[in-house]
């Protein structure tokens, strides 16, 4: 079985030997494991956004840029297509380790969760299992982590920390900006999990979102990083679904625009929740549009739409 820990070494190393180049800085703590700032004290860029996307996906996607037309203005976008959807995305990408130690938080995602299971029941469900010698793991925080973080994800991945490789990139940053809109096929299968739908039988997967300028700090960005997805975030997945009968009530399901809370930026939204994450409907985070090729019969199906004009209000676009 393809081990996502080792793909992401092999990122990380690519990493380590361009790093000036990618602007970004590793450091070796004095356990012995990686840090590289791809976007908290350093630079980091496009560059280092592509890097930080595959080490999430694995290295299992091609992973490109592209532009996005967001009504006659160009915006920079990504393009994700994979023939590992499941993996890639789900035991891999998928950012379902939140990280507290002492004063330091960070979400943490890529494939080291394989190692530590995070969560055990989504690992299960995809019967995917990981036992290599070392864990990469990429983390959304304005903070680089210490040893102490580094010795709760080493015992987590029953590893020794000098094997822990972390890649760091806050929201607010355009490396942090790049990987969260590479999430978009992954946001698709995590709400297709959520209401039932069988992701084993995702075949392969293809999405695009545009890319969030930095519009302040870090929950400003969070919102206009998230708003990429659910508004103009598009996927399309070839499926072998033999109950040809539920998949359109599925489909129809799966886009943003089924949320209760949908129709206003994110930040918004989660601004009158008080900033509580449990008070936004979680149906919210998926893509605009989903589009699904069925091979069991042979039929495409479409639910969702593009909704450009929140997200040129969640930029905060002025025409002069």
């Amino acid at each position: 079985m393809i081990s996502v820990n080792e793909k992401g070494l092999a990122i990380i190393d690519e990493m380590l030997d361009w790093e000036e180049d990618l602007k970004v800085e590793s450091t070796e703590l004095k356990n012995g494991a990686t840090i590289i700032d791809c976007g908290v004290n350093m630079d980091g860029g496009y560059d280092a956004g592509i890097y930080l996307s595959r080490l999430c996906l694995a290295d299992l996607a091609e992973v490109t840029y592209t532009k996005f037309d967001l009504d006659g203005l160009p915006v920079p976008a990504i393009q994700i297509s994979t023939d590992y959807p499941t993996i890639a995305c789900m035991a891999s990408q998928y950012a379902g380790w939140r990280i507290s130690v002492g004063k330091y938080f960070g979400m943490g995602s890529g494939p080291a969760r394989a190692l530590g299971l995070k969560p055990k029941e989504l690992y299960e469900e995809i019967e995917y299992k990981d036992d290599f010698e070392a864990a990469v793991l990429v983390m959304e925080s304005s903070e680089l982590p210490n040893e102490e973080v580094v010795d709760y994800i080493a015992k987590h991945c029953s590893i020794d920390s000098e094997n822990v490789y972390i890649a760091v990139a806050p929201t607010a940053s355009i490396a942090g900006s790049v990987q969260i809109s590479a999430r978009v096929v992954e946001t698709g299968i995590h709400k297709m999990e959520s209401i039932g739908f069988d992701i084993n039988t995702i075949k392969s997967a293809f999405g695009v979102a545009p890319i969030a300028p930095i519009v302040g700090d870090d929950t400003k960005c969070m919102g206009s990083t998230n708003d990429c997805v659910i508004y103009c975030g598009e996927t399309y997945y070839t499926v072998d679904y033999k109950d040809s009968e539920a998949l359109p009530d599925f489909i129809s399901k799966v886009p943003s625009t089924t949320s209760r809370d949908y129709g206003k930026p994110f930040f918004t939204t989660f601004k009158e929740a008080g900033f509580d994450f449990f008070k936004v409907d979680a149906g919210m985070f998926a893509p605009a549009k989903i589009t699904i090729n069925n091979l069991a019969d042979q039929k495409t199906y479409t639910s969702g739409r593009i909704n450009t004009g929140i997200l040129r209000e969640s930029f905060g676009v002025k025409e002069v």
